[in-house]
């Protein structure tokens, strides 16, 4: 069977993912078969493998920095929330029902851990290693005794385990000393050590304080990693996306022609694949923005409706906020709108919905000449066609079924016969996510929104977003094989935890 690890963390954000992906960069560059694996994920950020299966972007971003094609076993339980309360549960790529935070702790969890370890004893019998990703924190006492993505896959795995701290929040010494201390004697034996992230400053300031939690736990820190400005990495969660000025904070090439453009997103309730606009961030010259006031839209050039868990829920929003007039009236002069899944469909004259909402009969914004039903059956497909002239590809996730009424064609075969989507005037949509990441598609498309805009905007042509993506997750593996010991940490991966490690009192709560 394959080796492996854990990478927990002390609280949740703390860089798993990021790690996790930097060390499969690493491992799969010195020519180790990895794969990722995260047992369980709560993310409205989703991916459609080639299967046809769900599973949270960030395992299929993992995926990429492994060079392996992502599939379900990589991410068994997705939990898609749908309010405060409850999620959808995505089970090996498959939504098999809402359930609220106590039905699913209260035992529906507990049950799941045999296949998700089965899912892993297949991803071992196959691969060299698989870097498993924890979620939130290990220590979380309440929720131990029905874990399967912490200790509970670790203990089940014979794994050794990596705390990661943000330094960046501080108090990373008390968090690595307490977390390692709120867990029971067995689970304390697999905790190898830590890894420090978004680190500033001069290491040698820290060291003193490295050695004492050395001396303190009797377990090592294994690296500690710089922060480091705009990674532009898919994150795993879009609730607190509108608290982001941009996507991200890497520089970019100034604009090719005379104008930029710039590109507004609504950040509306349970966003999901708000990734959707990161292709547009890359280009020189498109200023991307998330908003959530209607006077927000006033400059902008493109206002993107991007998808959402509940689509009824931010039609109400939009209405609450005078957004969805603000929408309206940009239609009526004709300035662009694309709405995608979600925002697709609450653009549309209807929506009849017993599934999602449970609201029945809504009327829509009526920028889009369709109607929508919404289906018990989820719509999972990694489509290819045509648009604007140009190949484009994405991925649906949807429950929402569109009629098309009118307007022109958005998406074709090859033949010119509709896929997906309609226009009319300077308003767009699609159920397509991911479609603004195929390159000419992109270009098309933001030379027509210039030309509604008014705006002296010209495309960069040589912009790659696959290339740039492979140069983030370098960037990942570079972090890992620079500033952590490596060397440590595959004997930890081929090796399991160093065995006598000490027990902190005072262990898990009886």
């Amino acid at each position: 069977m394959g080796s492996g690890l854990l990478v927990a963390g002390t609280t949740s954000d703390a860089g798993k993912s990021v790690v996790t992906a930097g060390i499969c960069r690493w491992l799969v560059r010195k020519g180790v078969k990895v794969a990722p694996f995260k047992a369980q994920n709560m993310s409205l950020n989703s991916f459609v493998t080639r299967e046809g299966a769900e599973i949270g972007r960030a395992q299929a971003m993992q995926a990429q920095a492994a060079r392996v094609e992502p599939t379900a076993l990589m991410n068994p339980v997705l939990l898609k929330p749908g309010s405060d309360h409850s999620s959808q549960v995505v089970l090996l790529g498959k939504a098999v029902g809402e359930m609220s935070a106590r039905g699913y702790h209260g035992g529906r969890q507990e049950s799941l851990l045999g296949v998700v370890t089965d899912c892993l004893k297949e991803l071992r019998g196959t691969y060299d290693a698989v870097i498993c990703e924890g979620a939130g924190s290990p220590a979380e006492i309440n929720l131990r005794r029905t874990d399967i993505v912490n200790m509970g896959i670790a203990r089940a795995a014979q794994f050794p385990v990596v705390v990661v701290g943000d330094i960046d929040r501080g108090g990373v010494f008390a968090s690595f000393f307490g977390t390692t201390a709120l867990l029971s004697p067995e689970d304390q034996k697999l905790v190898a050590g830590y890894l420090i992230n978004k680190f500033r400053g001069d290491v040698s300031l820290l060291e003193p304080g490295l050695d004492m939690l050395e001396g303190l736990t009797g377990r090592r820190t294994y690296g500690v990693l710089p922060f480091t400005h705009g990674l532009g990495i898919d994150e795993e969660d879009g609730l607190r996306v509108s608290m982001r000025g941009a996507v991200r904070e890497s520089v970019v090439a100034p604009p090719v022609g005379d104008d930029v453009l710039r590109v507004a997103v609504c950040a509306v309730p349970l966003m999901s694949n708000f990734t959707d606009a990161d292709a547009l961030a890359a280009e020189p010259g498109v200023v991307v923005r998330f908003v959530d006031r209607a006077e927000e839209l006033v400059d902008a050039d493109l206002v993107i409706v991007p998808g959402t868990r509940g689509t009824v829920r931010a039609l109400q929003w939009l209405r609450e906020r005078g957004l969805a007039d603000a929408l309206v009236r940009r239609a009526a002069e004709g300035r662009p709108v694309l709405g995608i899944c979600g925002g697709y469909q609450l653009l549309g004259r209807h929506i009849e919905d017993h599934v999602e909402s449970r609201a029945g009969s809504v009327d829509g914004l009526g920028l889009l000449p369709l109607r929508v039903r919404f289906a018990v059956e989820k719509t999972l497909a990694r489509p290819v066609g045509i648009a604007l002239g140009e190949p484009v590809e994405g991925y649906e996730i949807h429950h929402g079924v569109a009629e098309v009424l009118g307007g022109e064609g958005f998406l074709t075969d090859d033949r010119g016969h509709a896929l997906d989507g309609c226009r009319a005037g300077a308003v767009w949509g699609t159920h397509w996510h991911g479609s603004l990441e195929s390159d000419a598609f992109r270009r098309a498309f933001l030379r027509e929104v210039a030309t509604a805009a008014g705006r002296r905007f010209v495309p960069a042509p040589d912009t790659s977003f696959d290339a740039l993506r492979e140069e983030q997750l370098d960037r990942l593996g570079d972090l890992i094989e620079e500033h952590a010991d490596t060397d440590a940490l595959l004997r930890l991966i081929e090796s399991g935890a160093p065995a006598g490690l000490p027990f902190i009192a005072p262990g898990a709560p009886a």
